[in-house]
C-alpha cells in the first residue's frame, strides 16, 4: 500500500518536515466553521504536523495515511504531547468510500490534505469526499511552502547544484506547490462542485544546515535514499559549497484552498 516512505525515511519527516503555524490552523477552523463538535479526517497525514495541531479545535481527528511507521511515528508524537483525541488509520485516497461507510454521510466538518495530494488522483477524490462532509464542511487543500530546491535564494540554488551532481538529474519535483498544479486543484474542486476561497500565510523561518539535509532526505523513497555514510557525505557536500555559511533565512508560503460545497453555508450562517 505504502509509496516507499516508510523506515528510515519516516524518522527524517518527523524530525525535519515543517509544521503548520497557527494561523494556519485558525484559517481552516474559520473556513469551515469548525468547533468541539467537529470530526476532522487528515488525509495523507505523515507523521501529524497537520493532524496534531488541529486537534484542539475539534472533538476528533482521524489521520489517514498509506505508510504504517508514518502512522507508528504519528501515534508516539500524540502520546508525547498528551494528545488522546486522534485516531489513525493505515489507508489512502481510494479508500474513501469505505470511510463513509464507518463514520456515516455528512459526519465530517473538513478533510485536509496537506502536501499529498500529488500522490493523488486529485479529481476523482474531490468527487468521493463529498458524501463524508456535513454542511458547511469542505476539503482543504493545504500546500506547505516550496520545496528546499527550489526556492529563490542562494542557499537553494547552491542545494539545487548539490543534488544534481549527486542524483545526476535536476531536481525538479515541486511536490503540488507550483502554480500549475494549484489551478488544476482548484479547478478540480470547481468542477467537483465546490466554491473555493484562497488563503494565504507567509513566515519566515532560520533553519541550520542539519535542516537542510534532514529535509532533503525526508523526500527520498527508501530505495533512493543513501546508506548512512552516503549521507554523511552528501552533507559533508552541501556544507563545504555552503561555507562559510551556517544558518539559512527561509521564506514559507502556506497556501490553503478551502473547497465547501456550493450553495452551503457554514452551521448557523444565514
Amino acid at each position: 500500500m505504502g509509496l516507499g516512505f516508510g523506515g528510515e525515511v519516516a524518522s527524517y519527516y518527523k524530525r525535519y518536515r515543517r509544521g503548520y503555524p497557527g494561523p494556519v490552523v485558525d484559517a481552516l477552523a474559520t473556513a469551515f466553521g469548525l468547533t468541539a463538535q467537529d470530526r476532522v479526517v487528515d488525509l495523507g497525514c505523515g507523521t501529524g504536523q497537520l493532524a496534531l495541531p488541529l486537534a484542539a479545535r475539534v472533538r476528533a481527528v482521524l489521520g489517514v495515511d498509506p505508510e504504517a511507521d508514518m502512522l507508528t511515528l504519528a501515534r508516539r508524537a500524540a502520546h508525547d504531547q498528551r494528545i488522546g483525541n486522534v485516531n489513525w488509520l493505515l489507508g489512502a485516497d481510494i479508500d474513501m468510500p469505505a470511510l463513509v461507510a464507518l463514520l456515516g454521510e455528512g459526519s465530517v466538518g473538513a478533510v485536509t490534505i496537506g502536501q499529498a495530494l500529488h500522490w493523488m488522483d486529485h479529481q476523482s477524490l474531490f468527487d468521493r469526499l463529498q458524501p463524508l462532509l456535513r454542511p458547511g464542511g469542505g476539503v482543504a487543500v493545504v500546500t506547505n511552502g516550496t520545496p528546499l530546491w527550489l526556492q529563490d535564494t542562494a542557499w537553494s540554488r547552491t542545494l539545487r547544484d548539490c543534488l544534481e551532481q549527486w542524483l545526476g538529474t535536476r531536481p525538479v519535483r515541486t511536490c503540488g506547490t507550483d502554480a500549475d498544479s494549484q489551478r488544476r486543484y482548484r479547478d478540480g474542486l470547481v468542477a467537483a462542485g465546490y466554491q473555493v476561497d484562497e488563503t494565504v500565510v507567509e513566515y519566515t523561518d532560520e533553519i541550520g544546515l542539519d535542516d537542510l539535509v534532514g529535509g532533503v532526505f525526508s523526500a527520498l523513497s527508501v530505495d533512493t535514499l543513501p546508506a548512512p555514510q552516503q549521507r554523511s557525505e552528501f552533507a559533508g557536500r552541501v556544507r563545504e559549497a555552503l561555507h562559510p555559511e551556517t544558518r539559512f533565512r527561509e521564506h514559507v508560503r502556506v497556501t490553503i484552498l478551502a473547497a465547501r460545497v456550493a450553495g452551503s453555508d457554514l452551521p448557523g450562517a444565514r
